[in-house]
């Protein structure tokens, strides 16, 4: 592919004499028509931003002079890539329509994406239970109360093996939301397709393997930062030379939203942890471009449609720029940010649950309206329980109608040259940027985080936003205004417990069935690997194939690793 060719000229959008004379008419309509109208009725309130900035009355091109067509804009598919990573955008293929699901058994697990997959969706996307996420076999005194209620049980191959039972991995995208043991479960996936007769160079999809974001997000984290980013380092190696077009991370945006961040926040803390990963990956010795056009992100979509269009459009810009400016890369490849993005989470509420279906919704389309590559919308019934299969087509068909009937895929960043949405653009780079700088001043993510810093400064945006709330200056329809005095009864999706005694017993015969001698080979290989510098993923691969557990593996890593304990966050 060609490298990005460099120019020399630069395109303002708006000429001297354009914006001298706005200036003056601005200023002749605040004078005359809205001073007239506010004397007769002032504003409803203050408005806000979710990243505290104020939000102005009108927007005009006085807003934007800094901003050059081919510098800040361009053309999709062009850097810096704000208006999009291809020319034709959804005019060529839509985004890719997942749906976040997983639970119980294997089996169960597998029926539901047989029945996703015949709805439509494009792609899987693997939802795995606490103990899994944690590193634990199903058996563990630990885990026993957790088994499949927040996702699938995966204690070792065989379950990964059925999991995927007449799913041919090599027409289907997977994505698998997991961090700590996610080479690991990396690991399962290669060699169950592996027996299906798949080579790994024919594989797509993704592993998230962020594990920085779960020291400040999510908590679902097992080693110290050091090994933990070893492991990431590990998987973006080997994916590179056997793997090649699996996306080996996929860095995090969406959990930290979630944990109360505000939207700069979001990119900004995500950024820093990406460009820790990468440092990690050139000191393996790979080159940048072997590696970054395999980086993916996952990002969170909240309620304030234009902040969430923009926030895309600057994701987008922003990465170009560092991966360009600060790694050198020449590959386009490697300065296109693609993400997946998941609707949001922590918007759903449990008060009439059926308003999150009109959230979604929203969410989607703005989603769609920044430009994004892959989208799995949050059901309307996740605040009170797993969705039911009703939820889930419902979330579904809520893509669909928004790729085919409502017009928004029919043109490129429809969005591109509101005045507004340029003037959010530009702010949230600027606030992500400098986010970056003072985690930077720190000592990198890694220092940030383990001084507790970043979960400081996630805890008291949270505190702010539900402040708001609390206060009626952010209304939140249902819950703190236009509320119904008797709240109607939901039907719930509920996890037999069955099928926890049923994983356990899977567990206990497929430990008999193996053979244990050339398990403890394993395992004794891995201890040596982890306490030498060499890449784990072989040494995990053969334990994988020897059917040692999840727990097993894990357990041989913690003992060379040890465990994190976090900082106490005031």
């Amino acid at each position: 592919m060609a490298t990005i060719e460099e120019t020399s000229h630069q395109i303002p959008l708006f000429s001297d004499e354009t914006l001298n004379e706005l200036t003056q008419t601005f200023q002749n309509w605040e004078d005359g028509p809205l001073n007239k109208t506010l004397a007769k009725q002032e504003e409803r309130k203050a408005f806000f931003e979710t990243s505290s900035q104020p939000i102005d009355r009108l927007y005009t091109p006085l807003h934007n002079t800094h901003l050059t067509y081919d510098d800040d804009l361009a053309y999709p598919g062009e850097y810096p890539y704000t208006r999009g990573v291809q020319p034709t955008m959804y005019r060529g293929r839509l985004w890719t329509m997942r749906q976040y699901a997983g639970f119980g058994t294997a089996e169960e697990s597998n029926r539901k994406f047989q029945y996703l997959l015949s709805q439509g969706q494009t792609g899987l996307s693997v939802a795995f239970d606490l103990p899994s996420q944690l590193g634990y076999d199903s058996d563990d005194e630990l885990a026993i109360a957790e088994v499949g209620q927040v996702g699938v049980a995966i204690d070792s191959l065989y379950d990964m093996e059925t999991l995927f039972d007449n799913i041919p991995l090599d027409k289907v995208s997977t994505s698998m939301t997991i961090n700590a043991p996610a080479a690991v479960m990396l690991a399962m996936y290669i060699v169950t397709a592996e027996k299906q007769g798949i080579t790994p160079e024919k594989l797509r999809g993704t592993v998230q393997n962020d594990v920085l974001k779960e020291y400040v997000a999510r908590g679902t984290y097992i080693f110290p930062p050091g090994p933990s980013v070893r492991l990431a380092a590990d998987i973006m190696e080997y994916c590179a030379k056997n793997v090649p077009n699996w996306n080996t991370i996929s860095v995090s945006g969406y959990h930290i939203r979630d944990a109360g961040s505000t939207a700069a926040q979001e990119i900004g803390f995500s950024f820093a942890n990406a460009c820790t990963y990468i440092e990690a990956a050139l000191q393996r010795g790979l080159q940048i471009d072997e590696f970054a056009p395999r980086i993916s992100w996952i990002f969170n979509t909240h309620n304030s449609f234009f902040e969430e269009v923009a926030k895309y459009r600057a994701l987008r810009r922003l990465w170009a720029r560092i991966m360009k400016e600060r790694f050198n890369a020449k590959d386009p490849r490697s300065m296109m940010l693609r993400t997946h993005v998941q609707t949001g989470g922590s918007t759903l509420m449990a008060q009439q649950p059926e308003n999150n279906i009109v959230r979604a919704a929203i969410q989607a389309l703005a989603s769609v309206s920044g430009g994004v590559q892959s989208i799995a919308l949050s059901c309307f019934d996740e605040a009170l329980a797993l969705p039911t299969d009703e939820a889930q087509k419902i979330a579904l068909r809520t893509q669909q109608i928004i790729a085919h009937e409502t017009g928004v895929a029919d043109t490129v960043d429809p969005m591109g040259g509101s005045f507004y949405v340029e003037t959010l653009t530009s702010s949230l780079e600027e606030q992500a940027t400098s986010i970056m700088n003072d985690i930077e001043s720190i000592g990198g993510s890694v220092a940030a985080i383990e001084s507790g810093w970043v979960q400081n400064q996630i805890a008291e945006a949270s505190w702010k936003y539900q402040q708001a709330i609390d206060k009626g200056e952010k209304v939140i329809v249902g819950v703190n205004d236009y509320q119904d005095a008797e709240e109607q009864v939901q039907t719930l999706f509920s996890v037999d417990r069955e099928l926890a005694d049923h994983q356990l017993q899977r567990l206990n015969q497929h430990r008999e069935k193996r053979d244990a001698e050339i398990v403890r080979e394993t395992l004794t290989a891995l201890r040596v690997a982890c306490e030498g510098e060499e890449n784990l993923m072989p040494a995990l691969l053969n334990a994988v194939r020897a059917y040692a557990t999840l727990g097993e593996i894990i357990g041989t890593m913690r003992a060379v690793f040890g465990e994190y304990r976090p900082p106490t966050v005031i």
